[in-house]
């Protein structure tokens, strides 16, 4: 991969990681649940979902999934049901306790089960990543090479901005005064939860 073809992809990788989607909603959701440290681990499952989708695409079984009806739909519906969880969960989720000092640890291996499920039921995932890699793959060159660089600067960029919604969401817990404040956020976090699985809902395979 040229150093040319790389920048492209990078810029690329910017624009994808910073537009709102479910992950980005399930990384400012822990922020504010767990506070940056905690919540945190919700974003190395979402980049270990992200490594499964670039293996399966790598490995050819990408396109059969986009191809494959009822397996995209499957994996669809999963993905709608379990965002309509997390913004049931969400939306009732405790106020009394969320002051910095009274904050829910939150186990990491429950929070990257948590991220890694957000990534890895959301098919069209897989089908961009289909569409999208091949572009940067330089045909004449080994393939397994290119696909270890953009794998790595797919998570390094995603790690990044995760961190960024988590960071930021981290600290909106320091102006909440109020069980009524509190609520209201938790209330528009679920809220954007539902949201994430209405767009997810109405995907179709290209």
């Amino acid at each position: 991969m040229s150093l040319d073809t790389w920048l492209a992809f990078l810029l690329a990788c910017w624009i994808i990681s910073l537009s709102p989607g479910a992950g980005a909603v399930a990384s400012m959701a822990s922020g504010l649940n767990y506070g940056f440290a905690r919540g945190y681990w919700n974003a190395i499952g979402l980049q270990l979902a992200l490594l499964m989708q670039i293996a399966i695409v790598a490995a050819g079984v990408g396109a059969l999934l986009a191809a494959s009806a009822l397996g995209f739909a499957l994996i669809k519906w999963f993905g709608v049901g379990y965002l309509l969880y997390l913004g049931y969960r969400q939306w009732h989720a405790p106020v009394q306790e969320m002051r910095l000092q009274h904050r829910p640890i939150g186990r990491p291996l429950s929070l990257v089960l948590r991220g890694f499920i957000v990534n890895a039921s959301n098919p069209k995932a897989i089908v961009f990543i289909l569409a999208v890699l091949p572009q940067f793959l330089d045909p004449a060159l080994p393939l397994v090479p290119q696909y270890l660089v953009m794998a790595l600067t797919m998570v390094t960029v995603d790690l990044i901005v995760m961190a960024g919604y988590t960071g930021l969401a981290s600290r909106v817990i320091r102006l909440l005064d109020s069980p009524r404040q509190q609520r209201l956020v938790n209330r528009s976090f679920a809220a954007m939860f539902v949201l994430a699985a209405g767009l997810l809902a109405t995907v179709r395979r290209a």
